[in-house]
């Protein structure tokens, strides 16, 4: 099986598949309303709608960065923020995130597969994910949505008791 192949199955399973860890992430999505998605619970930095938006930003660098563009910091912001509660808004969030993502795996299938070993053009920086391979930059971001998608189901659990 080829890199492409094997990093957008692993995508998809962490999206949507059968993951061996629990939910995939747009299940435990599905188990969020809008008000759960603007609540925030004491003790807690962020919402959910604001991870998602998190997760959302970065997925877009991602996809920059693979676009062969210098990497920085995500154009909407690292933690953009998700104004006041909306529902028609947190459903709109949720599409965004679906769609950038079926867009990653399209372009990581279609991804030159003698560039996954070279390395993006930038000094290392951990925060930012910078100077590592291609391949490298979007096992990472798989790593991001499981991790965020973690802390949205334990706020969902909070939340909704």
């Amino acid at each position: 099986m080829s890199i492409s192949e094997t990093l957008s199955n692993e995508l998809e399973q962490a999206l949507s598949g059968d993951a061996w860890y629990g939910d995939p992430v747009y299940k435990i999505l599905g188990k969020v309303n809008f008000e759960t998605a603007y609540e925030k619970p004491a003790g807690s930095v962020h919402t959910i709608a604001g991870i998602l938006l998190h997760m959302l930003a970065w997925t877009e660098e991602v996809m920059d960065r693979l676009n062969g563009m210098t990497a920085g910091l995500p154009s909407s912001g690292d933690w953009p923020d998700p104004g006041a509660p909306d529902e028609q808004k947190w459903q709109q969030f949720v599409n965004d995130f679906k769609l950038v993502n079926v867009n990653l795996v399209h372009l990581i299938r279609t991804f030159p597969e003698e560039q996954w070993s070279e390395p993006i053009l930038d000094e290392r920086n951990r925060e930012q994910g910078t100077g590592v391979s291609h391949e490298a930059l979007v096992r990472g971001l798989i790593q991001h949505h499981i991790y965020h998608s973690g802390q949205i189901a334990l706020l969902v659990r909070i939340i909704n008791g």
